[in-house]
């Protein structure tokens, strides 16, 4: 479109801008035939950027499903003769008669039609994926299944029924924040010790079996040390101080959630900044300590302690029982919570579930604690002809997307104009 770069179907910030900026094509000094070349060219590279012209050329279709709205309970009184009574006598419509007239239907916004019908534009549509070219890789790669069973063609042919499902781990990937430098870093920093781990585990199974083959020649006892044991107890150990710290983020986060009339400025910066320290602690695993956490607990009950003392005081509440009490890692985490009120008690148990349920974890490829990606919000709306299941990453193809009255149901930033340039463009092909 004029005064802008080409619109895709993606979620890119540089396709949000050339939206932004999109204008209606001129049609000053150009002929006919240059305005249905130029609106085909511009519709095409959104609607199908990677189906090439001889293909579309085979899809396209020129008429258009549409719906009428119809007034029922007149349909059921009249049988229609009353059309022709009093015609050519001068005879007024009676006010009872008169119908509101609906808004004029864009027919031609249905150009594209057939390609909604595609596995890869559907995928797309139903935010399982950033754009078409992912949704058409992830297909691809065997991502996706249409009712139960792996399709691998981008280009199949819906039909109304047809459920189709994406990996979710995919979903995430797409839909999800992508790692900053420092989050990348310590993903490849995991990644490299859970290779290094894994390879002294195969030495010494392998040695291990060596020396239980040359015992059995010798008819010797094994060997004695082994150090396996304790490395257990380390990494559980470690597994454990890394969740607490998990648990003291998701809390500071609670805190940050909070109105801003109960938190001041210095405050929330104190409590940016620990969360800054627990992030560069989760990323060194070898520079966790259950002394400093301990103190880091101290300072987030302090914290809670300050943020509740505006408050008018609770009602008196019964002693807290051990059902009461979330389940933490350690005794001294466990001790700390008999400090607690019930409020507080309660706002750190919906944190601890929001951990458990959207952790830190290093080893996926996108932002964690998972959150949508920048952009997002302009896009992220979903077609009448389909039903869309977030939880599940599924969807159901409900129908063939129709027109009616005021409305296309297939989504194009173009105006009418334009669509009705290109669909003249196909016509004369046809």
């Amino acid at each position: 479109m004029a005064g802008s770069g080409k619109l895709r179907q993606s979620w890119n910030k540089y396709n949000l801008y050339n939206l932004s900026r999109a204008e209606a094509q001129t049609t000053l000094h150009k002929t006919f035939y240059q305005q249905k070349w130029a609106a085909k060219s511009i519709t095409r590279s959104y609607h199908g950027e990677t189906i090439r012209e001889k293909q579309w050329n085979r899809m396209f279709r020129s008429s258009v499903r549409s719906v009428v709205p119809m007034d029922y309970e007149y349909l059921a009184r009249h049988d229609g003769s009353e059309q022709a009574a009093g015609r050519g006598s001068g005879a007024d419509t009676p006010p009872e008669r008169t119908v509101k007239p609906y808004p004029r239907t864009p027919y031609l916004n249905m150009v594209y039609a057939p390609m909604e019908r595609r596995l890869d534009t559907a995928v797309f549509r139903a935010l399982f994926a950033s754009s078409t070219r992912q949704a058409r890789q992830f297909v691809v790669h065997g991502y996706v299944k249409v009712n139960g069973k792996k399709m691998i063609y981008p280009g199949y042919q819906l039909n109304p029924g047809d459920m189709f499902q994406v990996d979710p781990d995919r979903v995430m990937f797409a839909t999800g924040a992508p790692k900053d430098s420092t989050e990348r870093r310590a993903g490849r920093r995991y990644k490299t010790k859970a290779a290094n781990n894994q390879k002294p585990a195969a030495d010494d199974s392998s040695a291990e079996a060596e020396r239980s083959e040359s015992s059995e020649s010798r008819s010797n006892p094994p060997p004695a040390p082994n150090a396996e044991a304790t490395q257990e107890e380390q990494a559980k150990k470690e597994k454990e101080t890394k969740e607490s710290l998990q648990n003291l983020l998701q809390r500071a986060k609670e805190l940050l959630s909070t109105p801003s009339t109960s938190l001041t400025a210095k405050r929330k910066q104190d409590l940016r900044a620990f969360q800054r320290t627990v992030r560069r602690t989760l990323s060194r695993p070898n520079s966790l300590s259950t002394d400093s956490l301990d103190d880091q607990l101290e300072e987030i009950t302090a914290r809670m302690t300050a943020v509740s003392a505006p408050l008018p005081p609770p009602e008196p509440a019964p002693a807290n029982t051990p059902t009461d009490l979330p389940t933490l890692s350690t005794p001294s985490l466990n001790a700390q919570l008999t400090t607690l009120t019930p409020d507080q008690l309660r706002v750190l148990r919906r944190a601890l579930i929001e951990a458990r349920e959207n952790p830190v974890d290093l080893s996926k490829p996108y932002a964690t604690p998972w959150r949508p990606r920048e952009f997002m919000s302009a896009f992220a709306f979903v077609p009448r002809y389909l039903e869309v299941h977030q939880r599940v990453c599924a969807a159901v193809y409900i129908r063939h997307p129709v027109a009616r009255p005021g409305l296309a149901e297939v989504p194009t930033p173009f105006p009418l104009e334009t669509n009705s340039l290109a669909h003249n463009w196909y016509l004369r092909r046809r």
